[in-house]
Order: C-alpha cells, then structure tokens, then sequence
C-alpha cells in the first residue's frame, strides 16, 4: 500500500519539527490565556458582585490583565513561528519540484498546459504548505487546550468535565470529519475547475491578440466562464456539509453550558460547589471552544492540502527517469566513440565533435516518430539551419538534440561520447523557443537565466553580437533597465534577439533556436537570421548554431541547410546548391521574395 501524498508531499517540505513544537506551544499558550481569561474574569465578576474587600480582588484583577495581554502577544509568536515553518517547507518543495523537473523526463512537463503547470508549482505548493498552519497545528493546539481545559473544569466539577469533554468530541471530532467528508468530493471537482480556470486564464492573458484575430477570443473566455461556473457550483454543494458542521460547533457551545448549569446548580443547592465557583464552570467553556470551531476548516484544509499532493507526486513520479538508458529508456549499448563502424566515421576520432547523430529518429515518447533517418555532425563554428513546413518535426528534433526528449531510434551523442546522463546534453546543447519567457525583470537578470554568474561585460557582448548594441545604448539603464512582463515594452525583434543573447551567455557549445524570425516583418527576419546563423563565429569561442524556421532567403550564411518533409531529410546542401537541386526550395524562395524561382527558369 503507497504512502499517503500528503504525507509524501509533507516529508518534502523539509519541516523542522522542533519548530513546530514550538509553534504549538505558542499557540498552546495562546489559547490557554483565552481559557485562563474567561475563568478568572468569570471569577472576578462573581465574586465582585459579593462586595468584598478591594484586597481580595486585586490579584484577580492582574490576572485578568496578564492574560489579556499574553494572548495577543502569544498570538503574535505563534503566527511568527507557525509562517515561517510553512513559507520555509513552500520554498524548500519548490526547489525539490525544479530540481527533480530539471532533471526528469521533459515531455511529462511539455504536455501539460502551462496554466495547469503554474497551478502545480504555484498554488498546489501552497496548499501543501498550509496543512502545517491551517491544519496540523490548530487540531495539536486544540488537543492540549481542550485536555487541559477538561482538567480545570475536573477540579471545580467532575460532571461539568465530563458534559465539557462529550461536547468537545461533538465539536472537535465529528464536526470536523463531516466537514472532511464533504471536502473530499469538493476538492477533487474544485481543483480541476481552479486548474482549468488558471490554464485559460494564462491562455487569454498571453495571447490575447492573437485570439482576437483569429477570432477565438470568445470561445476562450466562454471556456473561462465554464470553468468558473464548475468551480461556484462544486463550492456550493461543498457548503452544505461545511454549514452543518459549522453549526454542530455552535451547537456544542450551547449544549456545554447547558449541560454546565444543569450537572453544576443542585451540586451548588447540595453545598458542594461555591456560588463563584459555578460561574467558573458555566463560562469556561465558551472560551475552550475557541480550540475547537477552527477544526472544520482544518479538516476542510488537510482535504484540500491532500489533493494538492496528489497532483505534484503525479507531475513528480510521471517525470521521474525511467530505468536503464537515462535518455533512451533502454539499456545502455557497450560504450564506444562516436564514429565507430557509422557512415562517415573518422575510425573514432571524436576531436571537435559537439553532436552527433546517426539514423536519429525524432518524436515525442508513445507516439510514432515525426522524424526518422536523421544524421547530424555538429563541430564548432558550423551553422545549419532546418526547413520544412509546420508539423515536420523542426522542433522536435531541436528538443531531441538538447536532450530534453529521448531519442526514438538511432544513436545521439554529445561530445562525441555516449550519454551518460540528461545534463551531458544539457551541457552541450542550449535550445531557445520561439515561445521562451522574457522576465519582469532587468535586462541583466533576464541573461542570467541562461548563466546566474553572467558578469556585467559578458551581457553587454553577448547584446552587441546579437546585433542589440545600438538598443543597449540607447536604454535610459542600460543593463539595469526594467522590462515589462514576457517583454511588452520591447518590440518583436528585440525581443528575438534579447532571447538569442541569453542563450550566448550559456557556457553550452551548441546553440538550437527555434523559429526566431517568427512573426516579423520580412526585412527584420532576414537581417536578424544571418546575424543568428554567424553566433558561432567568435574565433576565441566558436560554437554550432541549428536554427529550426520558415525562412529562406537568408540561408545563403548556413553552411549547410536539411529539408524536412515527410518525415525525413527531404534534401540537404549549401542554400546555392538547394536552388538548383531542389525545386521546392525554389519556389519556397520566390514565395519570400514574390520574384521568379531561378534564373533558368525566367530564360
């Protein structure tokens, strides 16, 4: 039998027990000074009314100050202590999630949709971490209250202990499991509709004027609505059960002093209970329950905290490497070089080898391969860019080169040696997406995504070689500009290349950049896809540039370009050679350039 999530998910909290315990037993305090409070007021006000000496009361009116005093200041502690457990276990979780996702298997995370991501690493970790403030601590708090509060009613009367102890069960124990109970059901359908609503949501904000255009806007935000309508719906009919077990605590109040006047009156007709005394026990209890009413919404919480956990160990385990080949899946083949016994070897001479690949097929795993047959030979300096319409497999055949999905068929191996891990492709291999993120930060800081030691010169060059000199200069910060979020106060193309100069600053050899004239204007395009194609042409750092797009015109810099179609290498050779060789090319060119498709054929 697996292990409860939450308890999973608990245990990689990184929770430091001891302070709990303290947490605990500031909130112990707390409570315990509430209780203390209404008992020597109660005290206080009955005796007063007996008209004693002023003397007799003065101890009890000092008590009352303290405690008043002591319950908002251990209040105070107690909420410092119990958030700095629950926000240090939410940090230490997210850390875990990045690290293990860094390096897990890749399209566990590309199939989820963004917005449902963010939820998992956004507001499933906090629910996680809330079940030690909102749920563990308050139920442990109210066990020692309530124990301890049974004992000091014990002393004045054992009837009114037990009347108190029997309402406290109604209140702490079966109210809070009702309220479970109606959670459990609610918080599978709540968590679905909040991850469809931030996965929308996320869609919307993004993309909102591509939706506009293309006229699916409405649909988006009706969707929204959808979602919203699921998540007021589930809340409703989860209310039912909260309202009820809410009331069985207010019920449990009344029910105690009650019980309280009816087992406590005759002992004080009998003599055996003091008049005082008796407002003692009958006023008590409406402070205990205090511990108590907390409960439900604790059980509600450790509900919501499990499913939380259910979805994180899901994302977790499905990312988890599986055995064997840490890429591949398979077992891991006799080691040898790189070109040993493969078309076109160099009998094992791997020198200035980055990447090589032989008979690579490309596809996302359980799937049929996008790509097949396809052999690559990467060494510093050389450029080669991938062309082909969409849905030929451009992209992922650069995510297969990174490393970030295992290769179908065939043989990928960095450095011109075996994989032995994702981080040798990681090393290797930096790949930009045309949908990368541009932070709501610094222009610096967006670079050191890439490399988190990226000094203040490093940024600069890594801006001028991606052809953002004249922008840098012009920025009334420079390097400490502030850009807007995902890079709205910048233009298309600045943007292209703020993303190639992050790449730059990664010590990877291998530079893969996917459409990066994606949405430009023609001229922009071309002017910035040459300037990619020469990145590599740094003679104190060469490094191989693959750049996966749609343009064609400018690929007179790429040493050589592969066409892909049909699943396969459809053509390859320097742009020259394709316009003679290869009539598609060809007319790829004169749809770019709206002029004739060689020169032999305008003869």
């Amino acid at each position: 039998m697996r292990r409860d999530p939450l308890w999973r998910a608990v245990a990689m909290l990184g929770v430091e027990w001891r302070k709990v315990a303290l947490a605990v037993a500031l909130g112990v305090l707390a409570l315990g000074s509430a209780v203390a409070l209404a008992a020597v007021s109660a005290w206080l006000v009955a005796r007063a009314s007996q008209m004693p000496p002023v003397l007799t009361l003065s101890v009890a009116t000092v008590g009352v100050r303290t405690f008043g005093i002591s319950r908002g200041v251990f209040r105070y502690l107690e909420r410092l202590a119990s958030h700095t457990v629950a926000l240090h276990g939410m940090a230490t979780l997210r850390t875990e999630i990045y690290s293990r996702l860094a390096v897990g298997r890749p399209e566990s995370v590309a199939a989820l949709r963004r917005g449902d991501l963010l939820a998992r690493v956004g507001a499933d970790v906090d629910a996680v971490g809330d079940v030690v403030v909102r749920g563990l601590l308050p139920a442990a708090v109210a066990l020692v209250v309530s124990a301890g509060s049974v004992g000091l009613l014990a002393a004045f009367h054992g009837g009114a202990a037990v009347v108190l102890a029997a309402c406290l069960v109604l209140a702490g124990v079966l109210a809070p499991w009702l309220a479970a109970v109606g959670a459990r059901t609610t918080e599978s359908r709540t968590s679905e509709a909040r991850a469809e609503m931030a996965a929308v949501s996320l869609e919307i904000v993004e993309h909102s004027a591509l939706l506009t255009v293309s006229g699916r806007l409405t649909e988006r935000l009706d969707a929204l609505r959808a979602a919203d309508s699921r998540l007021t719906r589930a809340t409703d009919r989860g209310a039912r059960t909260s309202g009820l077990a809410a009331g069985l605590g207010t019920l449990a109040v009344g029910l105690a002093v009650l019980g309280a006047l009816v087992v406590a009156v005759p002992a004080v007709g009998a003599g055996t209970l003091d008049p005082v005394e008796l407002a003692v026990v009958v006023l008590t209890p409406l402070a205990v329950f205090e511990a108590t009413l907390v409960l439900p919404g604790a059980a509600i919480q450790v509900q919501r905290s499990r499913r939380a956990a259910r979805r994180i160990l899901a994302l977790l385990d499905d990312a988890a490497p599986r055995t064997g080949h840490p890429l591949t899946g398979q077992p891991e083949a006799p080691s040898r070089t790189a070109h040993d016994g493969l078309p076109g070897g160099t009998d094992g001479d791997t020198d200035g080898v980055l990447v090589d690949a032989r008979g690579l097929a490309c596809g996302w795993p359980g799937r049929r391969p996008v790509l097949t047959g396809l052999d690559l030979t990467l060494t510093p300096g050389r450029s080669v860019a991938l062309v082909g319409a969409s849905g030929t497999g451009k992209t992922t055949t650069l995510l297969t080169l990174a490393g970030l999905l295992p290769p179908v068929g065939g043989t990928l191996r960095p450095d011109g040696t075996a994989v032995h891990d994702a981080t040798d492709a990681a090393r290797t291999a930096v790949v930009t997406t045309e949908d990368a993120h541009v932070f709501d930060t610094t222009v610096l800081e967006n670079l050191r995504v890439a490399r988190g030691d990226v000094t203040d010169d490093e940024a600069r060059d890594a801006l001028r070689r991606a052809g953002l000199g004249a922008w840098l200069d012009a920025l009334p910060d420079g390097l400490l500009t502030q850009l807007g979020s995902d890079a709205t106060t910048i233009s298309g193309g600045e943007r292209r290349r703020l993303l190639a100069a992050r790449a730059l600053c990664s010590d990877a050899p291998v530079l893969l950049l996917d459409e990066p004239t994606e949405h430009l204007d023609p001229q922009t395009a071309d002017t910035l896809l040459r300037d990619l194609l020469r990145l590599g042409d740094d003679p104190e750092r060469p490094r191989a540039v693959v750049v996966a797009t749609h343009r064609t015109a400018p690929l007179v810099a790429a040493d050589e370009v592969l066409v892909l179609a049909h699943g396969e290498v459809a053509a390859r050779g320097t742009h020259d050679s394709l316009l003679v060789t290869h009539a598609a090319y060809r007319e790829g060119i004169a749809a770019e350039d709206g002029g004739p498709t060689a020169p032999e054929e305008t003869q």
